[in-house]
């Protein structure tokens, strides 16, 4: 365990959050490379240990990994100094854009914001792509991948999202066997499982109690939907997607087509893709908006994976070495995929894509950026602009 400073990590995570582009896989090599070939906060096994750690646990799995490094480096101040460094450039951007967003009211016609669509339809696309390749190898884990999309599209909701995920889990432990990797032996952490214990009663009890207290206000039901949102969704930003859409968009909240033009944007930002929820509060119609909305949903969505991190770590190297808890995440895994194929289709393509030209520019994009690795930022800005110079051709 480090002895540093919560100031160095706010400064080291401030400039990745400034810098890194290229979604939670790509921050995952800047961590690496930032933290054990750079700066030596820790070393090989350290840095896969806590990777297994928050590839198994929902939420953001890259700000998860920055939180983790930054209680090890430097205890609890040191997670929450990581979150604001990674976090806050990205999440300021998105409520920038909101706010540009509600200046011009509706956009529902604007061909760069059908652009961004268009070019969401390709980065989800692509996150499929390469989630199938990692997670959904072989013949039963794609056919539950299949199934878990199946069940995503006709059950649109939440309770069908989470019921893909549980059986996801329930196939993998009777039937996924797969070999346990050799678990390393954490660090101690500045706080013990007591403080752990406590982190994870807390999160319990804002799950389920905020849903209670959600009809007494509009800030509740808000802060409601995005932490369930943050608490619920495995595999990364991709698939807070579906979960957040089915929050805001069917109570009146927010409309789809600025829902989908805030994801597109969300991709020329760095820093985690879980800052959409700082726009998405900002945008929304009902009080709390504007910037004390947007970080209130930005802290809701954010606050489960802190609270996992800081309550899991003590007790993780236990859990890490049972074989039915590693078969289990192995079925998540797939079914994870499922949602996210299921996302591809409804909101996004059956929205984006209306006609040939919209389908020839979303390949275009995913040539970009699954082939010719453009930036992502940068694909964003090409397909908004393509679609605003074709739409002025007529």
């Amino acid at each position: 365990m480090g002895d540093g400073t919560p100031g160095e990590v706010l400064a080291a995570f401030l400039k990745l959050g400034l810098s890194a582009f290229g979604g939670p896989v790509a921050h995952l090599g800047y961590f690496r490379a930032e933290f054990v070939e750079r700066r030596k906060w820790l070393d090989e096994a350290a840095y896969a240990d806590l990777l297994a750690l928050c590839q198994f646990l929902p939420g953001p799995a890259s700000s998860e990994l920055g939180m983790a490094i930054g209680l090890r480096r430097a205890g609890l101040p040191g997670a929450v100094c990581a979150w604001l460094g990674f976090t806050l450039p990205s999440a300021v951007a998105m409520i920038l854009f909101g706010y540009g967003v509600g200046r011009f009211g509706d956009l529902g016609g604007a061909a760069w914001l059908h652009g961004l669509k268009i070019v969401a339809a390709a980065v989800v696309a692509q996150a499929v792509w390469g989630m199938a390749r990692a997670l959904a190898p072989d013949r039963p884990r794609i056919t539950l991948a299949v199934v878990a999309a199946a069940i995503a599209l006709l059950l649109p909701s939440t309770a069908g999202q989470l019921g893909a995920i549980a059986l996801g889990a329930v196939v993998g432990a009777a039937w996924l066997r797969g070999g346990v990797p050799q678990a390393t032996e954490l660090r101690a952490t500045r706080h013990g499982r007591t403080v752990g214990a406590a982190a994870l009663a807390l999160f319990a009890l804002l799950l389920f109690g905020l849903p209670l207290l959600a009809p007494a206000a509009q800030a509740f039901a808000e802060a409601s939907s995005f932490f369930r949102s943050g608490a619920l969704v495995f595999g990364g930003g991709h698939v807070l997607l579906p979960l957040l859409q089915a929050s805001v968009v069917p109570p009146g909240w927010v409309g789809n087509d600025t829902f989908l033009a805030g994801y597109g944007a969300a991709q020329a930002v760095p820093g985690p893709l879980f800052t959409f929820a700082a726009y998405l509060g900002t945008v929304m119609g009902p009080a709390p908006n504007g910037w004390a909305g947007g970080l209130l949903c930005l802290v809701a969505v954010f606050l489960p994976g802190f609270l996992l991190i800081v309550g899991v770590m003590p007790f993780w190297s236990a859990l890490a070495g049972n074989r039915p808890v590693r078969d289990a995440l192995r079925g998540v895994n797939a079914a994870v995929v499922g949602l996210v194929l299921a996302a591809l289709y409804a909101p996004i393509w059956t929205s984006a894509i209306l006609g040939p030209r919209d389908f020839l520019l979303a390949l275009a994009a995913f040539l970009l950026l699954a082939f010719w690795r453009t930036p992502p930022w940068l694909v964003v800005l090409l397909g908004a602009g393509a679609a605003e110079v074709l739409a002025r051709l007529g």
